[in-house]
């Protein structure tokens, strides 16, 4: 990996076409609540031009940015702002130790495996005011922050003794990337694609072998670790692409724009040819609808006001679209899309004690548009803004997918597809 990143041309972020416009910063996040960052525009292409006469050169502001991608989708000319930035931080930090609160932080299957199997315990103890305080001062994770809470029972292990068995007897077939979130702490998820999907006439599979996509582990400096996770990931699609002839399926914004578009761009690991399989099942879903391939019928009496979340890594990936037709097509669901504002947690930034303050500052805008919206729920494809929008505002978020499958006759829709096929 350390050689891919001394190879890495920064041409190939096109920082040469920077007009110096400034709309980047209109919209950066993090410097519209603080003076101490100087914007994506001084960070990125300026800066740039510094660290190639000097590669010593290092910002500590760099490390304010969020890496939500919103810049790159205003920029006029296609400079990849937040790949500049990202990579300046890379090689200041390449072959330094991470610190004990990153490395925690960044490991989410070490710390799911070991929390799966107290997880009453661990629940309880992550909540109380005196564990806080002592991660707040010995760790510098603030003590404000509310940890999601962990599951008794892996995804992975229900979906052996619950569903596998019944996924080869479907006319069509799907793998399932479910992500460390639908594995250690809210396995209804991936339990709820499974009886979408079956519903609709999909047997849905589990890779051969699945690691964290690494999304964590590039924002806290654990790189070699992200490329080897990384590359167990590929080689599991490829074998789901073209052994099984399966595209991968994920409910994660974050987990699919990771190994769809920063594997390549940050780690140097070549998706080419398995990028368009990777695919977020509500765009999956949307096109299957679209193309008349499968119905959905919809229970009678269901009722609800959501408001809808386009989580940054979905808006750059331009898909928030499908997610919110889908739900549109919910007959008694009132749908209400919020203006796109980041929810400033960005991952594990929001859990440091350093960033806690500037990340609710960021989310402000984002929780007063839902307080104001006046609705029962939210929703957004992103597990991380689901815990920030519930903790700062107490409503329960959900997954579209999980709005879906409760709102969706699930017999009617089987026999409809049945007819279909």
């Amino acid at each position: 990996m350390a050689e891919r990143m001394q190879l890495c041309n920064i041409s190939e972020n096109n920082f040469e076409q920077c007009t110096k416009c400034s709309i980047c910063t209109t919209v950066c996040p993090v410097a519209a609540v603080t003076t101490d960052y100087p914007g994506p525009k001084q960070a990125g292409p300026d800066g740039e031009r510094y660290r190639l006469k000097d590669p010593a050169y290092f910002d500590k502001a760099l490390k304010l940015c969020l890496n939500c991608k919103r810049c790159e989708v205003a920029c006029p000319s296609g400079v990849h702002i937040a790949d500049i930035i990202q990579h300046a931080r890379m090689r200041a930090t390449m072959g330094k130790r991470a610190s004990l609160r990153d490395t925690m932080l960044a490991n989410t299957d070490l710390l799911g495996t070991m929390a799966n199997l107290v997880a009453p315990v661990a629940n309880a103890t992550l909540g109380l005011s005196p564990t806080k305080l002592v991660m707040h001062s010995v760790m510098a994770i603030d003590k404000h922050r509310t940890f999601p809470a962990y599951s008794r029972q892996k995804f992975t292990t229900w979906f052996k003794r619950h569903a596998a068995k019944e996924q080869d007897a479907f006319a069509h077939h799907v793998s399932y990337f479910h992500g460390c979130y639908v594995n250690y702490n809210f396995p209804k998820l991936g339990q709820d694609l499974v009886k979408l999907m079956n519903a609709v006439g999909y047997g849905v599979h589990l890779l051969d072998k699945e690691q964290c996509c690494g999304v964590a582990l590039i924002a806290n400096g654990l790189y070699k670790q992200a490329m080897r996770q990384g590359r167990t990931n590929i080689d599991s699609i490829r074998k789901s692409v073209n052994r099984d002839h399966r595209v991968v399926l994920t409910t994660s914004s974050s987990c699919t724009f990771n190994m769809r578009d920063e594997y390549p761009s940050m780690l140097g690991i070549e998706n080419e040819d398995v990028r368009n399989s990777i695919n977020l099942a509500t765009r999956f879903i949307y096109n299957l609808v679209d193309e008349e391939k499968i119905k959905l019928i919809f229970k009678q009496n269901y009722k609800r006001r959501i408001a809808y979340h386009t989580a940054c890594h979905m808006q750059r990936m331009g898909w928030q679209l499908y997610s919110i037709e889908l739900l549109r097509m919910i007959p008694g669901l009132d749908l209400v899309e919020l203006e796109q504002n980041c929810c400033g947690i960005s991952g594990t930034y929001g859990f440091k004690k350093e960033n806690y303050e500037r990340s609710q500052a960021i989310g402000a805008t984002l929780f007063k548009d839902i307080a104001d919206a006046k609705v029962e729920a939210v929703a957004t494809d992103c597990e991380t803004c689901k815990w920030q929008i519930e903790m700062s505002t107490s409503l329960p978020v959900e997954n579209p997918i999980s709005i879906l499958a409760d709102a969706l006759d699930i017999e009617a829709t089987r026999q409809a597809n049945l007819i279909s096929d």
